[in-house]
């Protein structure tokens, strides 16, 4: 659905070549997708207005499929942290208007102080790095002890990776792969990662 919502928004602003193989893509982010595929139309920068009008034919374009659906056990978990006043803070290849979108369909608690998107960065550590500085900001701390990233892709791992943190893994899609790249935690759901917290 989101992928879908994705190559419309961009057809939407006359860019006909879309590259759709997405999860080959250097950067897995919504930015990202419309520099390249812009780029590779029209063989100059995308002007920085475009962005925003990307973003508002995303939230056009979704608003024609179903609500999207809570993770499994991520409302509780997000209320787990809260009542335990655990630092955490949300982290998306998404733009903040769709990212927002999701979260209120699904009912989930944020605050958008807390939200680091790729409206600002491209790339994956760049907006887990804004995350970790808005978790530290948010929550009045110079630096955590441990900082986990959460998350489902291999990209996710990557990053990760580069970013010298703790990773857990979650579903089962791409579990398999994950352990052999190095995923020392896995789990099927967020509602198992949260009993494995306790």
């Amino acid at each position: 659905m989101y992928l879908i919502s994705v190559t419309k928004s961009l057809m939407a602003l006359g860019i006909s070549d879309i590259d759709t193989d997405y999860n080959n893509y250097k950067h897995h982010t919504d930015s990202y997708a419309l520099r390249y595929n812009y780029e590779r139309n029209f063989r100059k920068k995308p002007p920085k207005s475009l962005l925003g009008d990307f973003e508002e034919h995303l939230i056009d374009q979704m608003k024609r499929f179903d609500p999207v659906h809570e993770i499994e056990g991520a409302m509780t978990l997000i209320q787990f942290f809260r009542d335990n006043e655990i630092p955490f803070c949300f982290a998306t290849g998404a733009l903040p208007k769709p990212a927002i979108m999701k979260l209120d369909q699904c009912g989930i608690w944020y605050d958008t102080s807390l939200l680091a998107t790729s409206k600002t960065h491209e790339s994956r550590e760049g907006f887990v790095m804004d995350a970790i500085d808005r978790a530290k900001t948010f929550y009045n701390k110079e630096q955590f002890d441990t900082i986990i990233s959460v998350g489902d892709g291999l990209w996710d791992l990557k990053t990760a990776q580069n970013l010298s943190l703790d990773f857990v893994g979650i579903g089962d899609k791409n579990k398999v792969r994950l352990i052999e790249n190095g995923a020392e935690n896995c789990f099927s759901n967020l509602t198992a990662f949260k009993e494995w917290l306790i």
